[in-house]
Formats: structure tokens, sequence, C-alpha cells
């Protein structure tokens, strides 16, 4: 005999009302405004998904530094902390935990004079680290000058014209005179003579990149500590050092173990890295560390009283998500040493393949070749007169690759280039598609009677290699 279900009625009824999404008509969602009422979350959910399918492929963006893949197991663990608030240590001291073990593993991994006192801590990405460490600089500067009875309202910073964007905002937010190095001949980022040039007694200090933006290359460090500590035997100018390791402070450390760059040099008081670029987390953390806690002025440091817990805190923001750190100290655990070793060569592989595979195919010459952050440049040369970067750039943008194309800064204005980034993710195959999709674009440029695009028409985003908007960079 077959089984009866009660049917009830009114409130209580079995019926399910079904909201069809796109068979509701007529229905306008304003773009601009909010809504009058709701939506139904299907409605929503999916009017959202749609416009984003025309972004573009993440994993074939080789503009970005930014990592565009993740294991399962780590994206699960950063929607299970979704709900983290990194400030609040008290209410989540375990992952306030696993932020202090990331920057003692990274202590460790930069040489720290002694790794247990290591002062350091996570933010919201590397730019913000930077700005930490630059911060650190103009306090110790001010406090010496005024201890030394001389005026503190000059300071100045001394850098490359090829750092990222988020020092020229530094100096520019913070009311720092930023002296900027110009780019020489196939002197591409800052040399060691030349900083030390543009420093004197308001220098709060020197910037040297590990991964410049515009070409890959490390900056000389060791060389720009060592002339510094010639500049101080000479002169008693005390100028210390910022690396910024944005990229390079990832990869270097397991590629590079021999290269010099770290807290192994006394000069050396500060570095920043993004864990969301080569330490292989999706944005957004990075992480700023100083060799001790007389690098770190004790007054730059909050503490607050937030949740019921006394918290010191040195950051520009305050509440800020706790999944990536998570997603951090996972990819620590997953990978080790060996792991992250691993990872970064691929990568370098990678790039320097591709690199060489480009510089062979007849219209380009290589400008880097992948083998410091596997990241390189390219141009045209001189002779091909059919088509320009910006040309090539917009016909992989076709086959929806992602390749910025920009001119050099002061003093290399003349050069233009094609920038290539090699990420996790970004394998031997891609590279052969990619080269495949590059060589098919050739016999369309190749037949131009001239150029169709120059610089003024790209609408790319350089990702770190845009032009510096400040005065004429000095030289002496």
């Amino acid at each position: 005999m077959a089984l009866k279900h009660p049917h009830r009625t009114g409130s209580g009824r079995r019926d399910l009302e079904v909201n069809p999404i796109f068979s509701r008509e007529p229905l306008t969602i304003p773009r601009y405004e909010l809504p009058a009422g709701e939506l139904d979350p299907g409605t929503a959910y999916q009017v959202v998904h749609d416009e984003l399918m025309l972004d573009g492929n993440a994993r074939l963006n080789l503009a970005t530094f930014v990592s565009t893949w993740a294991e399962p197991e780590a994206a699960r663990l950063m929607a299970e902390s979704a709900d983290k608030n990194m400030i609040d240590k008290d209410e989540y001291p375990r992952t306030a935990e696993l932020e202090m073990r990331c920057v003692h593993m990274l202590a460790r991994l930069w040489h720290a004079p002694d790794p247990r006192r290591a002062v350091g801590c996570s933010t919201t990405g590397s730019s913000e680290a930077a700005m930490l460490g630059g911060l650190a600089l103009k306090r110790r500067w001010q406090r010496r000058r005024r201890a030394a009875g001389g005026p503190a309202d000059r300071p100045n910073i001394v850098m490359g014209v090829n750092v990222q964007i988020c020092w020229e905002k530094f100096a520019n937010y913070f009311e720092v005179e930023p002296r900027y190095v110009p780019m020489e001949g196939d002197r591409y980022h800052l040399g060691a003579r030349e900083a030390v040039e543009l420093c004197d007694e308001n220098t709060i200090g020197v910037v040297a990149v590990l991964g410049s933006t515009f070409d890959g290359s490390y900056e000389p460090v060791a060389e720009i500590a060592a002339t510094l500590d010639d500049l101080e035997r000479r002169t008693g100018l005390d100028v210390p050092v910022h690396v910024d390791g944005a990229s390079g402070a990832m990869v270097a450390p397991f590629l590079d173990p021999d290269l010099v760059w770290d807290f192994r040099l006394p000069r050396v008081a500060s570095v920043n890295t993004s864990g969301h670029k080569y330490g292989l987390v999706m944005p957004g953390v990075g992480w700023a560390l100083w060799r001790d806690e007389e690098a770190l002025p004790e007054d730059l440091v909050f503490r607050v009283n937030y949740l019921g817990g006394d918290m010191p805190t040195f950051a520009l923001n305050f509440s800020r998500p706790g999944a990536q750190v998570v997603a951090q100290y996972y990819n620590f655990l997953r990978l080790g040493f060996d792991g992250y070793r691993r990872v970064q060569r691929t990568c370098r592989d990678v790039a320097t393949r591709l690199a060489s595979e480009i510089g062979r195919l007849g219209p380009f010459e290589p400008i880097t070749d992948g083998g410091d952050i596997p990241v390189f440049a390219f141009r045209v040369r001189e002779d091909v007169r059919a088509f320009t970067v910006f040309d090539m750039s917009a016909a992989l943008r076709e086959a929806g690759w992602l390749v910025p194309a920009y001119t050099f800064p002061e003093n290399r204005t003349d050069l233009a280039v094609l920038r290539v980034v090699v990420r996790n993710g970004f394998g031997h195959d891609l590279a052969d598609l990619f080269l495949d999709d590059l060589r098919r674009a050739l016999p369309r440029l190749e037949a131009q009677r001239e150029p169709r695009r120059g610089a003024d028409g790209t609408t790319g985003f350089a990702h770190g290699a845009e032009p510096k908007r400040t005065p004429a960079a000095k030289t002496s």
C-alpha cells in the first residue's frame, strides 16, 4: 500500500516558491545606485557572475606579479578564515600566533642577527610594508638629528627611478623629498656610486630593490651597502638601507643563497616582501621586518586596548583579513625550503627559456633574461620598422594574453619594451602556447606598412613600471 503524505494548507503548505532567474520580466537593476528592493540571491549572484566573465583570464595575465593560482587546500583555509580580523589578536590568538611564526621564519630566511628577537608584522601588501619601512627610517633620522641639535624638517630618501609607485606615494604622503637616480645606458636600476652621490645629512635612507619591476633585475645591495660604509668612514654620515624585496626576497634565498643582500649586511635596517607575489599567497598580504628592536622606534608602535586585549600594532590599516596570513603559514608549512626552491626554480627555468626562445625569433632583442626574479623584458629591434611593442601587446591581447608594453623612465625614455612575469602556475606548456600566439601574430604585424600604436595609445597597466610624477631627477 502506498504511503500517504499529509497535504498542509495555509502557512504550513509544502509548495515551494521558485524564483526563475532570467525569465522574470520586466526586471531592471540599477548600476550606480542601491536598488529599491531586494533581489533573489540567485539573481544577484548570476548578474555579478556574468559581468565578471568579461574580465581577463588571470592565469594569462603576464603583467601582474600577484599570485593567480593556489592549491585547493590553501583556498579552503582562506574560505574558513574569511571572517577573522587580523587586528583582533585577543579573539583570534591562534591566527596571531601563525602571524608571528611567519615573521620568525622570514627572520631566519633573511639571516636576522637574532631571529628570536625578530621585529615584524604582516600587512595588506608590500606597498604598506614598504611605507612602514620608510616611516621607521624617517623617525630614526629625526631622532638622530634632534639629538645632535640639527634641524629635522627636510628629510630626503634616495632610490632608483625604477622603484615601484608605492615609494612615490610614501614620499608624497609623509613629506619626504624623493631623490631619484635616473637610468643611464645599460644600467636600468640603482647604482651604488650614483646613490651615494645623492646622500647628505638629511638622507633618511637608501632604498635598494631586489627585483626591479621594469626588467626583473636585482639591484647591487651589497655594493650599495659597502659604498655607504665608505661614506660613513669619510664623512660620518650613517645612512641605512631598506631592501624592497617585494618579489626578490622570496626568490633569492632559495635560488641565490650566496647572494648577500639581507640582514647579513649590518647596514640593512629593514626588508619588505609581498606574500602574495612569490610568497605564493592569493592577494593580499605583505611582510615588513626590522633587523632588531633598535631599527623600529618604539614610538611608532601603538598599544591598543581592543575587545578586551592589549595589543601592540604598527600598521597603516587597522581591521584587515586574517585569511591571507593563514594561507602564508600553510604555504610555509606545506612547501618548506625545498618546496619553495623547486617552485621558484621552475618559474626561473620557464622565464629563461622563454626569453631565449623570443630572442631567437628575429624581430626581438631581450633586455634581461629572467635569471634574477623570473621576469624579463624585451624590445623590438631597431631595424624593425613595421610594428612596435605596443602593436605586439595589442595583438597578444586579442589572444587573451595581457603583456604590458611601456617606455623606460628618466634618461632612457627612448627604450620601449614588453615585459613577461612568470609566476607559479605558468609552466612550460603555457609558455609554449604563448610562444605559438606570439609567432602567429608576427606575419600580420610584419606586413604592416608602419606601426599603428605608440606609447600614447596604450591602455595597459604596467604593474609598477609606470613613470614617476616627480620633478626632474637629481644627478648630484
